[in-house]
């Protein structure tokens, strides 16, 4: 949107839909909001049927990034990160209220940054994409970098760099030209992004309530639940593998997989000359168990 002075780039590892209707960034079908999105819906399915139902459209293509727009178009950006079940980080351009919307999953699994080079808003799902921007300077945040060196990870919503800020996950922020202007400090950034998911309240309700189930019926249900989250997660234009350590984790994925799967999946593992780090004695038995294709390794 060369008037309003923004533009959106991306770099696709391509998932669902190949074609170039899944291309981005990708405008809507009415062409006021434009997305650059990184992750996958993965309830885009039902997500479709919500908007067939409140709508008529006729679909392009059939990526999640085409119903994650009309979903929004639908239904506004608030409701749909409700009802949006995945991992992703975006941007949101408006082109009618000339907004930029950044958003993140309720789980922070995509990351996020943002911040002011220059006179400029910028933002990235890795930090390196902002060292070849005009007036990067990368000077480090030596708060951050104390947070790094005492705890081992820099807490939201500070990055290693002074004046880029990391989106906390579950949260979307709004931003618009003036915001330019000035850099914000990390309150002033913490105060304007908004929480559209709280774990901690998640959590505290699911504790205040009492369940009767029985150990096998809790099993039961566990099982029900896992399967359908791994079924969702192999829905892929692409060939999809597992990476098996041999561990229960690991495992258990793989084994719904392939209770999910009509063919042998492919199982990847990472083994060592050194013993004690070697996970492929630990893996090849539960691959030939479950019938995976074994022989994909990884060695170091």
């Amino acid at each position: 949107d060369e008037q309003a002075g923004i533009a959106l780039a991306h770099q696709r590892l391509a998932i669902l839909d190949l074609s170039i209707h899944g291309a981005q960034p990708m405008e809507s079908a009415v062409g006021r909001f434009v997305i650059s999105y990184n992750g996958e819906i993965y309830n885009h399915t039902e997500l479709k049927k919500r908007v067939e139902a409140a709508r008529s459209i006729s679909w392009r293509g059939h990526s999640d990034t085409e119903i994650l727009l009309a979903a929004i178009e639908s239904f506004g950006l608030e409701k749909t990160l409700e009802l949006a079940n995945g991992m992703f980080a975006f941007a949101l351009w408006d082109r009618e209220s000339r907004i930029l919307t950044l958003a993140r999953d309720r789980m922070g699994e995509k990351p996020l940054y943002v911040g002011w080079i220059g006179a400029a808003i910028a933002f990235c799902s890795e930090p390196i994409a902002f060292h070849s921007l005009p007036g990067w300077t990368g000077e480090i945040d030596h708060q951050a970098l104390g947070y790094l060196l005492r705890y081992g990870f820099i807490p939201a919503p500070l990055s290693i760099y002074n004046n880029i800020y990391k989106l906390p996950p579950a949260h979307f922020i709004q931003l618009s030209s003036k915001d330019c202007a000035s850099n914000f400090s990390p309150k002033a950034f913490t105060d304007r992004c908004r929480c559209y998911w709280d774990f901690p309240r998640i959590v505290a309700d699911a504790a205040g309530k009492k369940t009767n189930y029985e150990e096998a019926d809790a099993v039961a249900v566990l099982d029900d639940l896992l399967g359908e989250n791994i079924r969702l997660r192999m829905i892929a234009d692409v060939p999809l593998g597992s990476l098996l350590s041999g561990g229960i984790d690991s495992s258990l994925v793989t084994a719904l997989m392939q209770a999910n799967s009509s063919r042998p999946v492919k199982t990847f593992t990472i083994g060592f000359d050194e013993p004690a780090f070697d996970e492929a004695k630990y893996a090849n038995p539960v691959a030939a168990h479950l019938g995976c294709i074994e022989g994909s390794g990884i060695h170091g």
